[in-house]
């Protein structure tokens, strides 16, 4: 039944989605161009912001909980579970204090109105997963960025998402350069919860009435540990949180 009521809603729901990358799209443009970063980077909150609010449609919620000593103005390395294309706009939008900048497949840099254009001008870096040398040059630049301007990099270690919510071993080579070119930043693991359900039938029609949750852990500087230790201790966190649910400090 739930299928079959989420056909038309889906239906509404992509019409939506169209119209606000659409419109978007030559907003971010005007304000990359004439007026700079800081007017580049209103529009795409503001776009997320409407991102996000489309899956309300859906009955999606959403619940973030944060620690009590979230770090801003230092540079932050974001390691995260993937489940979803909507964990991206869930972190864009909630996380938007922080500035987050995305390890993006290749593959989502061209063609895409808005999304493309912010992975190319946004601060984001595009990889291509058949080239390793491209791919970690890439990352590298990313860390230089945000040790440079304090801003966040946002990394999903899996790799490929998880279509059912299982967590998949972490990668180590993107989240070691972050850490060797950002030597001063904070490691912030991520865990999200059920984005997966959000496409349990594929892109259409897709899930309703979901909870997304992110569990947001407590930062901590790579400096003080081996880089060994700092991934260890941040897959622990990350595969632990989809277990054990904190208080959440903000809902939304």
């Amino acid at each position: 039944m739930q299928k079959i009521l989420s056909v038309p809603l889906s239906i509404i729901y992509y019409l939506l989605f169209l119209c606000i990358i659409l419109v978007f799209h030559p907003i971010q443009w005007i304000c990359f161009n004439l007026f700079g970063y800081k007017a580049h980077k209103r529009s795409v909150d503001l776009l997320n912001f409407f991102l996000v609010a489309n899956t309300y449609l859906l009955g999606t919620r959403y619940r973030i909980e944060y620690p009590e000593n979230l770090l801003q103005n230092v540079p932050l390395i974001i390691a995260a579970n993937h489940q979803s294309m909507y964990d991206i706009t869930t972190i864009g939008w909630f996380m938007r204090k922080i500035h987050p900048k995305f390890v993006s497949k290749i593959e989502l840099s061209k063609g895409i109105p808005s999304i493309s254009y912010n992975l190319n001008h946004g601060g984001s870096v595009v990889i291509d997963r058949k080239d390793p040398k491209q791919a970690l040059s890439a990352i590298a630049s990313l860390g230089k960025y945000i040790e440079t301007n304090n801003r966040s990099a946002v990394i999903f270690p899996e790799g490929t998402r998880s279509r059912t919510g299982e967590p998949r071993r972490f990668a180590e080579n993107g989240l070691k350069i972050l850490c060797k070119y950002a030597p001063s930043a904070y490691m912030a693991p991520v865990t999200i919860h059920n984005s997966w359900k959000m496409t349990r039938w594929g892109i259409f029609p897709l899930g309703l009435g979901n909870e997304l949750i992110v569990t947001i852990h407590p930062p901590f500087p790579v400096k003080e540990q081996s880089f060994a230790e700092t991934f260890e201790r941040t897959e622990r966190a990350v595969i632990e949180g989809l277990a054990l649910h904190s208080t959440s400090i903000f809902v939304s």
